[in-house]
């Protein structure tokens, strides 16, 4: 048995099935490469869902890691630490807000913004207790906690987790007049992924982002924009709100702001809304933990010299430029996107989007599959275009467009 085949059955045998990994194992990565523990050497398209958009083992990132390791990791909340100060002052700067909520996952950030906007709904906006409302989008992904799937419209992630945690009404993505309809006098939030990633990097139509933006200040309705996998240079902004000049009252941000390090979350918000909280209301015993402020602060002082956001501009232009002869060729059914972030709809006469993964695999590319025909590519920001190129390569050759 060989090393990958014995990594696969030992997790097969005692890991739950709550996934279905291609079988690959890997053992190190650098940068936008990953090899496994035969040696062979990948590149990485998928960049962990933006987890890890300054690659891997970025210097800067694991250097800050390691002098944090050194000094204190853990104090939590109960004491003040000498990093999350900065951490929480840093990134309200970042995202033009006045205050912040460290969490840790991106499903606790979205918890956090739930439990915000209905605090802020009952204290603030005077709903009747027990009313609150929240206006959400079909198709999308916002974690998978029982809250969270409870407004989730896809199967696999709903099924046999009921009862469901009521307050949600569920509109069409990108249908403006849907969304106006569904707001009402109990109405205190809108939340939406400004692109939806796990749908298969849907865009929304152009001016809905700005539209919502408009509705939610005239009806006195906060505006949350979950930025978890679109946030934090992925679509050659800081924030993906930012292409149509929208900022919402709530970011929630995750993934790429623990630099694939740590997992650090947030959610950042006025002092109007954040600033509504007592202590023994809400918290995280690892929640802006030193070691995850320590890495966070480096991430933020990186996008602060707008080099990523630029190359995720330049590099995904050219991206989708090369996606876009591949959809005008027959193999590729619709491409879609911004930035370093792509949705491309295969045509099934090529494959499924699993087949075609697994295609890749083999030719030292990897992404994944979503919804049957889509694969997502969304390699790391500090993808070289040579690198780029050779990936792009690899799939015109598993398409046949070579």
């Amino acid at each position: 048995m060989t090393s990958t085949e014995h990594s696969i059955a030992a997790a097969e045998a005692h890991s739950a099935h709550n996934y279905h990994p291609l079988p690959v194992v890997v053992a190190s990565a650098d940068g936008a490469w990953m090899t496994d523990v035969e040696g062979r050497r990948y590149l990485d398209m998928l960049a962990g869902y933006s987890a890890l958009n300054f690659g891997h083992r970025n210097r800067r990132l694991t250097d800050a890691a390691k002098a944090q390791l050194e000094r204190v990791t853990l104090t939590s909340r109960a004491f003040h630490h000498d990093r999350f100060g900065d951490f929480c002052a840093q990134l309200a700067e970042l995202c033009g807000k006045e205050m912040v909520l460290p969490m840790n996952t991106g499903a606790e950030a979205v918890e956090t913004a739930v439990k915000t906007a209905r605090k802020w709904g009952y204290r603030v906006k005077g709903v009747p207790d027990g009313r609150a409302k929240i206006v959400v989008a079909e198709n999308n992904f916002h974690g998978r906690t029982t809250t969270i799937v409870s407004f989730s419209t896809d199967p696999e992630a709903r099924a046999d987790y009921g009862p469901y945690t009521p307050g949600f009404e569920i509109v069409p993505y990108g249908d403006l007049d849907a969304l106006t309809a569904a707001v009402d006098e109990n109405t205190v939030a809108v939340l939406l992924e400004p692109i939806q990633g796990e749908a298969g990097v849907l865009m929304p139509p152009p001016g809905y982002l700005a539209g919502v933006r408009e509705l939610t200040r005239e009806r006195g309705v906060l505006f949350i924009a979950d930025e978890i996998q679109s946030g934090l240079g992925r679509t050659g902004r800081t924030f993906a709100c930012e292409h149509e000049g929208v900022v919402p009252d709530m970011y929630v941000l995750g993934k790429a702001l623990g630099g694939g390090v740590v997992p650090v979350s947030a959610v950042a918000a006025s002092r109007e809304v954040l600033g509504l909280y007592r202590p023994g209301e809400h918290g995280s015993t690892f929640g802006g933990n030193p070691l995850a402020c320590a890495v966070a602060l480096e991430v933020i002082a990186m996008l602060r010299t707008g080099e990523f956001q630029q190359r995720a501009t330049e590099l995904g232009d050219h991206l989708h430029s090369e996606l876009g002869l591949l959809a005008g060729g027959g193999a590729v059914d619709a491409v879609r996107g911004r930035g370093l972030w792509a949705g491309v709809d295969i045509n099934p006469a090529h494959g499924t989007g699993r087949e075609i993964s697994e295609k890749l695999m083999a030719h030292g590319v990897l992404v994944k599959d979503t919804h049957g025909s889509t694969i997502r590519l969304a390699p790391p920001l500090v993808i070289s275009k040579e690198d780029l190129d050779w990936g792009l390569d690899q799939l015109r050759t598993v398409l046949g467009a070579g």
